[in-house]
C-alpha cells in the first residue's frame, strides 16, 4: 500500500469510529434507505443524520439519489460492505456470538 493512502484510510476509520454514524452507515448497507427511515430506527433527529450523512458521503462511503422530495443514502460500493461485515464478524468473535458467517 502507498504511504500516501495511510492517511485517507486513517480518516476513514476515523469516521466510522463514531458509533451513530457506523450505525447509520450498516443500516445503509443493504440498499437505500431515507433520512428520516435512519433517524426513527436510531432515534436521533433527522438533522443529525443528515450531519452524519454529509460527511459519509464526502469520504465517499456513502451515495445519495433524490426520489421526489426524498434522498435515499445507501453504501457507496461492495468494499464498504465487506469492511463493515468483516468487522462485525471479527467483533463477534471476540465477544463469543455467532455471526452465522462460515469461516472461508
Amino acid at each position: 500500500m502507498s504511504d500516501d493512502l495511510i492517511p485517507q484510510v486513517a480518516d476513514t476509520f476515523k469516521l466510522m469510529g463514531d458509533p451513530s454514524r457506523l450505525a447509520i452507515l450498516m443500516l445503509c448497507l443493504d440498499g437505500p434507505v431515507p433520512v428520516g427511515e435512519i433517524a426513527l430506527k436510531l432515534t436521533l433527529s433527522p438533522s443529525l443524520v443528515s450531519h452524519h450523512l454529509r460527511l459519509l458521503r464526502a469520504a465517499r462511503l456513502v451515495r445519495s439519489e433524490r426520489r421526489g422530495k426524498q434522498v435515499f443514502y445507501e453504501a457507496e460500493d461492495h468494499h464498504i460492505r465487506c469492511i463493515v461485515a468483516d468487522m462485525m464478524e471479527h467483533a463477534a468473535e471476540e465477544a463469543g456470538l455467532d455471526t452465522g458467517r462460515s469461516a472461508a
